[in-house]
């Protein structure tokens, strides 16, 4: 079974205006609300493409009700932990640019961290858990450390889908999967990166750190997989655009459904790739008949070995 963990889910309230007026009266022409959240996200996908989860994590108050209920509706399996306050709600303009503005969150105590990890403590070496997004500010920073500690003890496979420190420092305890894109990688090694060489340099560095396998976007300029084997380069389809909200957790589940399906890092990252872009062109997340209309169109090519 796959678990996803979510520390601190949201209700993301989209928003669509002709344009935006900052200081003035704006009146929306489309709304939509879903559960947000990037675990909760991998879980969904991962569902639309016939592959079980259960989701963990953090909610409370009513809108740590409609997250779950939202999601039993999906006949996604739930088991959070309940907290005092409120589950925060993001909220996504859509305008002439995207802005987003997303809330801090409710506070976790030390209580509420125990009983999640004693939900880790159940997983086995048949399990594997997705750790995706943000620490809530209540909670140690170490905290991601603390649960993969949980997964090696288990000898349980893991995923994680996390910034800066977050991701480099559960890099020793070797992660089957993890997936930055090109500005986060950039951003752990200080420098920028623009093109999939550049992308693959850096990211065989986060190989030699423990990572097994690494997914790097690059948006419109595609995406690289690198692992101890192989290092792959992908386009992305032609498309408009529609939101960037889920594109990524959508690579991470594309990529974990078709690897446990096939075995085959190759088409699974042909898959990451066409539900990242399937979501991108989307309101809301990429359903399995996106997904696998954009297949064909997705390349995939080896890297050769040579200097940047």
């Amino acid at each position: 079974m796959i678990y996803t963990v979510t520390l601190n889910p949201s209700v993301d309230y989209i928003v669509q205006l002709e344009s935006l007026k900052p200081g003035g009266l704006n009146r929306s022409n489309h709304e939509d609300k879903f559960p947000g959240g990037k675990g909760i996200n991998v879980s969904r996908v991962l569902k639309r493409m016939g592959i079980a989860s259960q989701t963990l994590g953090f909610i409370g108050g009513f809108t740590g009700r409609y997250i779950e209920e939202y999601l039993n509706r999906e006949a996604i399996q739930t088991d959070f932990v309940k907290v005092n306050e409120d589950t925060r709600i993001n909220i996504k303009l859509k305008a002439e640019s995207e802005t987003e503005i997303n809330a801090k969150g409710p506070k976790i105590s030390h209580a509420d961290l125990q009983a999640l990890m004693d939900k880790i403590k159940q997983l086995t070496a048949q399990d594997m858990l997705v750790l995706a997004g943000s620490i809530p500010s209540s909670m140690p920073k170490s905290t991601y450390e603390e649960l993969v500690r949980l997964c090696v003890n288990n000898g349980t496979s893991f995923v994680v889908d996390a910034e800066g420190e977050l991701l480099t420092n559960v890099l020793p305890f070797r992660p089957f999967l993890i997936k930055p894109n090109h500005h986060e990688l950039g951003e752990i090694f200080h420098t920028k990166i623009a093109t999939c060489e550049e992308a693959i340099y850096y990211g065989k560095k986060l190989i030699e750190q423990g990572a097994e396998n690494v997914i790097v976007s690059l948006a419109g300029d595609g995406a690289v997989f690198i692992n101890k084997e192989v290092s792959l380069i992908a386009n992305v389809p032609n498309g408009k655009v529609k939101s960037s909200v889920g594109a990524g957790d959508s690579m991470v589940a594309g990529f974990l459904a078709k690897f446990q399906e096939s075995g085959d890092v190759q088409k699974a990252f042909q898959y990451s790739v066409a539900s990242g872009s399937a979501t991108a062109f989307s309101i809301g997340l990429c359903s399995l008949e996106e997904v696998e209309q954009l297949l064909e169109n997705i390349k995939i090519q080896r890297h050769e070995e040579r200097a940047l």
